[in-house]
């Protein structure tokens, strides 16, 4: 399968640095920081959302703030890859709250998980009657993360971006 990678210039790199630090800055400041007038700046913004790099904007929340500082990741593995049962499986992980990521791995699991909750037994109890329940599971294993070095955001990924 080939991606057409668009085209981003120096500028669409630049917007996209910049609104990823802060998606709440006016178009008159990203114009200034970025070096352009504030209409081909706000022409480049719509562009780059109309061909669906720029996705949304949202809220950045602290979840340790929030009280889910208890982290894991799980590997998964499936007792049928087939299509179907990849879709099924893929459906019903959306719907569980505490799965803040969930990625089909090319590796001896199937899929990589990474659970958020409050703690170590609101973790278990997530793990037993959801994570394990999810159609085609065979088995699991946990891995609890002691401190998050780097995360979240894609401000040095776009710095690869050509």
């Amino acid at each position: 399968m080939q991606t057409d990678f668009p085209d981003l210039d120096r500028h669409d790199r630049a917007i996209l640095a910049e609104l990823a630090a802060d998606g709440r800055m006016s178009v008159a400041d990203l114009a200034r920081r970025i070096g352009l007038s504030k209409s081909p700046t706000q022409a480049r913004v719509k562009r780059l959302e109309a061909e669906g790099i720029i996705t949304g904007y949202r809220a950045l929340v602290d979840p340790i703030r929030l009280g889910l500082d208890h982290v894991a990741f799980v590997e998964v593995r499936l007792s049928d890859t087939r299509e179907k049962a990849l879709a099924e499986f893929n459906a019903a992980v959306r719907r569980i709250a505490e799965v803040e990521q969930a990625h089909m791995i090319a590796s001896n699991f199937d899929y990589l998980l990474k659970v958020r909750t409050r703690s170590m037994n609101e973790y278990r109890a997530v793990l037993a009657e959801r994570i394990s329940a999810l159609p085609h599971v065979s088995s699991t294993s946990t891995f609890v993360a002691m401190e998050a070095v780097k995360e979240p955001g894609l401000l040095g990924a776009l710095e690869t971006v050509t």
